[in-house]
């Protein structure tokens, strides 16, 4: 277990890629979309208004999952530190830092709460959908959601390092092809409504635990390739 600390104290040397730049992404597009509130709001819109950009610190871990192989994985095999303490120390890092993006998200959704949406009736960090199922699921939903983005940012570093940049294209455009297979078929079985009723249904906690499967196999086959691969 130590050597898996150490593996966490080895990522967060630099706190640039789990630490700054995530919170800086967060803030600035929170003071942006508050400043797009306020245009709104002296222009007589009273409406409740909705930004997305509260994604972009979730999309930034796609990043965070690419710099976390790549910056670190050779420094430590130069320090003689195994796949298996590399990865379990790296997810663990991911799922700290997860965890602390999500309880800003749930704060700031509290906050939104106290004061009617910072008296504008704008809504940045609380969405109706994800909040549906209370603080609680809107927690675990935002700390699955930045790892899920997490493990794939990682899984398509670590195909890169392994297999080279043309497998890494042949196994994205795979994923586009299944994807608009899928879209096929449901077309063909002019089954539109029904997905969607049944994305409706699943909530945002529902989402959560289907992204955590996909999180879980997409971690294990990681691990089989980083077994193989070369610094």
């Amino acid at each position: 277990m130590s050597r898996t600390l150490n593996v966490v104290r080895m990522q967060l040397i630099n706190k640039q890629t789990y630490v700054w730049i995530p919170l800086l992404i967060l803030g600035g597009s929170f003071l942006l979309t508050l400043a797009i509130y306020a245009i709104l709001s002296n222009a007589g819109i009273s409406e409740a208004k909705y930004g997305g950009g509260a994604q972009a610190p979730l999309w930034y871990f796609l990043v965070v999952g690419v710099q976390a192989l790549t910056l670190t994985f050779p420094f430590s095999q130069a320090m003689s530190v195994t796949r298996r303490d590399f990865y379990l120390g790296t997810l663990l890092t991911a799922a700290m830092t997860s965890a602390i993006l999500s309880l800003v998200f749930l704060v700031g959704g509290l906050i939104e709460v106290a004061t009617g949406g910072w008296g504008m009736n704008g809504w940045f960090f609380r969405l109706d959908w994800v909040w549906e199922s209370g603080p609680a699921g809107a927690l675990l939903f935002y700390f699955v959601i930045a790892m899920l983005f997490f493990v794939i940012g990682f899984a398509c570093a670590l195909i890169y390092k392994r297999f080279g940049g043309l497998w890494l294209a042949v196994v994205l455009v795979g994923f586009a092809v299944i994807l608009v297979g899928i879209l096929w078929l449901v077309g063909s079985a002019n089954a539109w409504v029904q997905m969607f009723t049944w994305f409706a249904t699943l909530g945002a906690v529902g989402l959560a635990l289907w992204s955590l499967v996909v999180i879980v196999v997409v971690a294990g086959v990681s691990y089989l390739v980083l077994r193989r691969a070369t610094p």
